[in-house]
């Protein structure tokens, strides 16, 4: 079967599109990908035989542009070109995806696409599935941009020569790439309903990096380090950021790993028993490690959960505060916000969380979650069998 696989953002939309798609391919299906892919996972799409064609405006790049951050810095003022702006990238999208899609048996796209992507399914008349990373509930509507969204799908429905609303009873399969003890008032909910939102566990490729074999050399020649991480989240002053987290280490007396990214390493300072690298391998590194401490993204939470290691999560919002809440639900750690930690703050952190209870409860969570191979195959097994039905579920 062809299977047409969309991602847009960051690593951490991007890397479960990724590893569904290599699944889906091993499985014997013909499998395309449009995809805006961070230049740091070319190798890895190219390395798990997939093809990515360009999908939408790099992320990045629309970081940069200036035009883009101020429409987010004073929305309410831009609506009017923030409703053509929008409307002009799901345009882009919307050609890449039609023309991809030709005699497609599924389309499959990340949760901030599925409506761009449902028009398409319904379009080519084809299922769609959407991988959700983190609750929906959390992209709930009412915000500005909004109405920018409702502009650009009805703009996109015209153009395909939908009409303005979609057909009712059709909704897709949503595969939620987390674990359900997470969110265990949502689970029961969703319990009783039809099956559309199964629960997998989070999809990753478990990606080597260069420096793995450097960084645990480093980890096994002294005390367990505690990881710092920061994802995609920006970070205005690096150098003083280092210097914070070695000062709060070295009041604890833990070691400090920490992982800047694609930041720019200049002016970085040389911390005793600090050691900062762009990348490592969450799965080969977070269990030598004795707490991790990061922005709170959906994967390198799931990640520390796995590992069985405490997890303190310094967020900034979208889902990262409702994983901060898991992990305090669930007794494995708890969070605050980044713009509120300090040194006295991240110190008293550090001598909670390396606690030898928060240890032992994060050992015993690690046992409940599923493991990178069942979370594929889960998922891969639900889009065979949305695809062999020629429905969305």
């Amino acid at each position: 079967m062809k299977m047409v696989v969309a991602a847009y953002g960051s690593r951490g939309d991007v890397e479960p599109a990724i590893a569904v798609g290599a699944e889906l391919l091993r499985r014997g299906h013909d499998v395309c990908m449009a995809a805006t892919v961070p230049p740091e996972m070319r190798a890895y799409v190219e390395s798990a035989g997939l093809v990515s064609v360009p999908y939408g405006r790099d992320w990045r790049e629309l970081l940069g542009d200036e035009d883009f951050t101020r429409m987010l810095q004073n929305p309410v003022s831009t609506i009017p070109r923030a409703v053509e702006y929008v409307a002009q990238v799901v345009a882009e999208k919307n050609t890449t995806l039609v023309s991809m899609t030709d005699d497609a048996d599924l389309l499959v796209a990340g949760m901030t696409d599925q409506v761009p992507a449902a028009n398409v399914a319904e379009y080519r008349r084809i299922p769609l599935a959407a991988l959700h990373f983190f609750p929906s509930q959390i992209l709930q509507p009412g915000s500005p941009q909004g109405g920018a969204t409702t502009d650009a799908d009805r703009s996109q429905r015209h153009a395909l020569g939908l009409p303005d609303e979609p057909r009712a009873g059709e909704r897709p399969l949503e595969i939620q790439a987390y674990e359900r003890l997470c969110v265990p008032a949502l689970a029961a909910q969703w319990a009783s309903e039809d099956g559309r939102r199964p629960f997998v566990g989070a999809l990753t490729l478990q990606l080597p990096t260069d420096t793995d074999d450097e960084v645990l050399s480093w980890i096994a020649a002294g005390a367990p380090p505690v990881y710092f991480g920061f994802g995609s989240t920006p970070v205005a002053a690096p150098a003083d950021t280092i210097a914070v987290i070695g000062a709060a280490c070295s009041r604890v007396g833990a070691r400090a790993l920490i992982c800047l990214g694609a930041k720019d390493f200049g002016g970085v300072p040389n911390v005793e028993n600090v050691k900062v690298v762009r990348e490592v391998n969450h799965a080969a590194v977070f269990p030598t490690c004795a707490a991790v401490v990061h922005h709170g993204g959906a994967g390198t939470t799931a990640a520390g959960l796995r590992a069985g290691t405490p997890t303190l999560i310094l967020w900034n919002g979208l889902d990262q505060p409702m994983w901060a809440a898991a992990t305090e639900h669930l007794e494995v750690g708890f969070g605050r916000r980044f713009s509120d930690s300090t040194l006295d703050s991240l110190t008293a952190d550090l001598h909670r969380i390396l606690s030898p209870q928060y240890a032992a409860r994060a050992r015993m969570v690690a046992t409940q979650m599923s493991t990178p191979a069942e979370s594929l195959t889960r998922a891969a097994d639900l889009l065979e069998d949305v695809a062999r039905r020629g429905t969305s579920g």
